[in-house]
């Protein structure tokens, strides 16, 4: 299967949010966050792939006392829509009795995010910070997920761009743009 190109795509797609207005809204997160965990040692999970870039700025603008773990689930695997979930990592920190902040890039469905976010609750954490750049407004969000902490709002389009990927491309773009 050739894969599409992300030059062809970054041709037709509009820019959504630039790296300026993506910085402020990580920085704005990160303020509130260390407002709200203030004298826990919380557990920071990033949820791979898309999730390291977001993850790795809000973190580095944090100045809360943390661990740092990360886990990696997915339903797309490479393709623009997803299916069942697969586990490819799941955290090694204890979270029993303690405060996660749950980083990752875009909460669309939530279907994977609700799971990630069970799995960390499963496991006995106290309570789970949903922390997410972008959120899709749609309507199609399953019940029981919400972001505690959003950066930006994003179309109900395909988006990708700062971790985001078009067909595991663009993960690396400083904006998001969508298609």
């Amino acid at each position: 299967m050739n894969r599409p190109s992300l030059s062809e795509a970054l041709s037709r797609a509009d820019l959504i949010h630039d790296l300026p207005v993506l910085d402020a809204a990580i920085q704005r997160m990160a303020a509130e966050i260390d407002q709200e965990i203030q004298g826990e040692h919380a557990v920071f999970i990033t949820v791979m792939h898309g999730g390291l870039p977001f993850a790795a700025k809000l973190a580095l603008a944090m100045k809360s006392d943390m661990e740092f773990d990360y886990i990696h689930a997915t339903r797309y695997r490479g393709a623009t829509s997803g299916s069942e979930l697969h586990w490819l990592r799941q955290p090694a920190a204890a979270l029993a009795g303690r405060t996660v902040v749950l980083a990752d890039d875009i909460l669309d469905e939530g279907k994977t995010l609700k799971a990630i976010r069970d799995f960390c609750l499963d496991r006995g954490a106290r309570r789970v910070i949903v922390a997410v750049l972008c959120e899709k407004r749609h309507g199609r969000c399953v019940p029981g997920i919400k972001a505690d902490y959003c950066g930006v709002e994003v179309p109900d389009r395909y988006v990708f761009g700062h971790g985001m990927d078009y067909y595991e491309q663009g993960r690396n773009l400083p904006a998001i743009y969508a298609i």
